[in-house]
């Protein structure tokens, strides 16, 4: 169980520092003005991987009923 929840931190820490990385490389081939093309693929995929880190913290976060 222990080893599962080690796993998914792992792989949240992953997807976070990807999202960080896309962030970056958006925003420089944004100023050089490149294919468009390119920047909405790397934005979905910046999407693509929000939904997985907020997947993953709904799974790691137990809910709690005040």
């Amino acid at each position: 169980m222990q080893a599962d929840r080690d796993s998914l931190f792992r792989r949240l820490h992953e997807l976070r520092s990807e999202h960080r990385d896309l962030d970056t490389v958006i925003a420089r081939l944004s100023e050089a003005g490149t294919d468009a093309l390119q920047l909405q693929r790397l934005k979905k995929r910046k999407l693509k991987l929000k939904d997985e880190i907020a997947w993953l913290e709904g799974r790691l976060v137990p809910d709690i009923i005040a």
